[in-house]
């Protein structure tokens, strides 16, 4: 009982920070004038880096079975592992909405020897480098964490409230997935979610309207609107190039 409190509560750190890492590094790297929100749910959080979490703390705690003596090597293959493990839940998140739901959440087509835009050597390496962080510098005060959690077991009411607030969130987004998947197999296409976001945004721009950072979806007209118009956009750039 006490793992599965334990990896809920990683869940719920995992997927707020993750939320948090992801808007500064697309806001970074991207250099958008205007943020937008980073997650495919309206709430402050990332569920793949929930589970990315639960997992880097899972393989920590095998060090301790010393599968290999030296120290140097006991450490290389974990962060390996880390990152193994990392690729695997990204390409498994993407596979299953790119193939089953018609809805691509990250591109990296544009990056070498990626692998059907899901997964890529650059995001590897990224999460073995994040292993290593997680691993020296984050994993020692998850376990004060974790043993403050034990002494305070009261504080599972707000992992509750946080879950009860997460399985909402995720029924409404599966309703916007649904109507994008009817769109996508229609017009035979994978609907891009970041360009779908973008793209309202923009429209609320347009008409001088107030923009809402937790509701990227939101708008006064139909879905199947925005999702036709953004279609359109992206076939005239590949018209272009």
């Amino acid at each position: 009982m006490y793992l599965w409190l334990t990896l809920a509560f990683l869940f719920f750190v995992g997927s707020v920070l993750g939320w948090v890492l992801e808007l500064l590094f697309r806001n970074l790297t991207h250099r958008q004038e205007k943020l937008v929100n980073p997650g495919f749910c309206t709430g402050p959080y990332l569920p793949i880096y929930g589970f990315g979490l639960c997992t880097l703390y899972l393989l920590a705690g095998l060090e301790r079975y010393n599968f290999i003596q030296d120290p140097f090597w006991n450490g290389a293959v974990l962060f390996a592992a880390m990152a193994v493990c990392m690729t695997l839940i990204e390409y498994i998140a993407g596979v299953f909405m790119l193939k089953y739901l018609k809805v691509r959440l990250w591109d990296y087509s544009g990056m070498k020897g990626n692998i059907q835009g899901i997964i890529c050597p650059v995001f590897s390496l990224a999460w073995a480098v994040l292993g290593a962080v997680y691993y020296f510098l984050i994993h020692p005060h998850i376990l004060e964490g974790l043993e403050w959690l034990s002494r305070n077991l009261a504080f599972s009411f707000f992992i509750g409230v946080f879950f009860g607030v997460f399985i909402i969130d995720v029924a409404h987004s599966a309703q916007l997935v649904a109507r994008m998947k009817a769109f996508a197999e229609e017009n035979d296409v994978i609907v891009k979610v970041e360009a779908l976001k973008q793209q309202i945004r923009a429209s609320w721009e347009r008409s001088s309207a107030k923009y809402q950072f937790f509701r990227p979806y939101r708008s006064e007209r139909p879905l199947s609107e925005h999702l036709r118009e953004m279609q359109e956009v992206l076939e005239k750039r590949i018209r272009k190039k």
